[in-house]
């Protein structure tokens, strides 16, 4: 149903690769989210929670670097081990902190990468705009409907992004004590779509309607993809994941194996909530985005 669609989307879609490691260990993480483009000036669309990814990236590395410098500047006056647990306790730090995140995007833009980021105030929605770039890797932009009253309960739908990270090309740095990208491994991963139903509309606390829930969840790594039908005809932007609570729990005795054991589940069903048209063409039309309309 969506062969054609998919084939569309996927011309503006682009994956933003990411990898971070916690404090004190030296296993990298990868992930993914999404972007599109949306015209030839190096527009392009994203969630507001993946900017924010973005711009913390910037500020833990400050973080990174403040603590390796009060270190350094304490070093030789009190025992390391000391000096780590005051440091510790100054920055926050434990195992479970996030110590660093490096962030690439991917088949985006030739030369210098240079991005300003605009987030809508209270919407899960991000403006990036590529400058000084040579090049721009994306043609094909995408179509927003120009009626958008057909966007209701029953309407068949199609996600894409990049949910499940197979990129290698990242590394541990022992000498410089960092995460980073390097020129070997594999540096792409996997295009991924989901379809559904749309199932209800969402509203904000005055109850207007901002976005849409769909049957199937959205996935990790989607974030910031387009939400598409089957001439790929854009009509949202996947932003999050509810669990909704069926009320099916179970507390039952089965044979696993030839022995008997108790199994208990407690039933949700995951739903995607997506950001709707009408509100990604009011925040373009707000900061001067031209976009095609249909």
């Amino acid at each position: 149903m969506f062969v054609q669609a998919i084939e569309i989307a996927r011309q503006f879609i682009r994956p933003i690769h990411t990898i971070e490691r916690f404090y004190g260990s030296r296993e990298v993480f990868p992930g993914a989210a999404s972007l599109f483009f949306v015209n030839t000036e190096g527009w392009a669309l994203t969630c507001k929670h993946v900017a924010d990814l973005i711009v913390g990236a910037d500020q833990l590395q400050q973080r990174k670097t403040s603590f390796a410098s009060d270190f350094a500047a304490r070093k030789g006056k009190k025992k390391d081990k000391q000096i780590l647990r005051e440091l510790e306790q100054k920055y926050k730090l434990n195992r479970r902190t996030v110590f660093e995140i490096r962030n690439l995007f991917v088949n985006c833009v030739d030369g210098n990468l240079e991005c300003q980021l605009t987030a809508h105030q209270n919407l899960d929605i991000a403006l990036i705009q590529f400058k000084n770039f040579t090049k721009l890797y994306c043609s094909t932009f995408p179509v927003f409907p120009k009626d958008t009253m057909p966007l209701k309960q029953g309407k068949f739908l199609c996600r894409l992004g990049f949910p499940f990270p197979e990129f290698t090309n990242f590394q541990y740095n022992s000498t410089s004590d960092t995460i980073e990208w390097t020129k070997t491994g594999k540096d792409q991963t996997p295009i991924f779509p989901i379809e559904g139903m749309l199932t209800r509309h969402l509203a904000d606390q005055n109850g207007q309607i901002v976005g849409f829930e769909m049957s199937t969840p959205g996935l990790r790594g989607q974030s910031g993809g387009p939400v598409f039908d089957i001439e790929g005809k854009v009509w949202g932007m996947q932003s999050a994941t509810n669990h909704l609570d069926l009320n099916f729990d179970v507390n039952n005795d089965v044979v696993r194996d030839g022995q008997k054991k108790t199994v208990n589940n407690s039933a949700f069903l995951h739903v995607g909530h997506c950001v709707h048209v009408d509100m990604l063409k009011s925040f373009m039309q707000q900061h001067q985005v031209s976009f095609q309309e249909q």
